[in-house]
């Protein structure tokens, strides 16, 4: 499937699945994932691009100085393993060679490592290590794959 900008309609959707994606993450991350202060405001603010409709993949793309900051990458559970969180990361490579960028840059959090192990396979690198506010320790890895 070949992914497309995300149109209004799209987005309540988009929003439940991201919901539904990330909910195995409540009882192993802390702090919580920030997708509980996501809004449809906020997706129709941002440059989402999604799989199928209704959407069955997405992912949020944020420009920075020099990377694309890839965002709320999430896949429907019945959707899994079928290339499409591969197919939208080949998409936000596309969309930073357009808008003149070097890399691409995404974060997981410290306790998801097979999101670890998954975007090494895919050549990004560890860049750093960062701590939510109010935290001591470490939370967050910074990913980074030059294109």
């Amino acid at each position: 499937m070949t992914p497309r900008r995300a149109t209004p309609e799209d987005l309540p959707e988009t929003l439940a699945l991201i919901q539904s994606a990330f909910a195995f993450m409540d009882r192993r991350i802390d702090p919580p994932s920030s997708m509980h202060r996501l809004t449809i405001d906020d997706l129709a603010e941002s440059d989402v691009w999604v799989i199928g409709a209704p959407p069955l993949a997405c992912i949020v793309l944020t420009p920075k100085a020099d990377a694309l900051y890839l965002g709320k990458l999430a896949v429907a559970s019945s959707e899994r393993g079928k290339g499409h969180a591969r197919t939208l990361i080949d998409q936000a490579e596309t969309r930073a060679r357009e808008l003149g960028l070097s890399a691409l840059e995404l974060q997981t959090r410290i306790e998801l490592t097979e999101n670890q192990r998954t975007f090494e396979a895919m050549g990004f690198t560890e860049l750093a290590r960062t701590a939510h506010e109010g935290y001591n320790r470490p939370t967050s890895i910074t990913y980074r794959r030059p294109l």
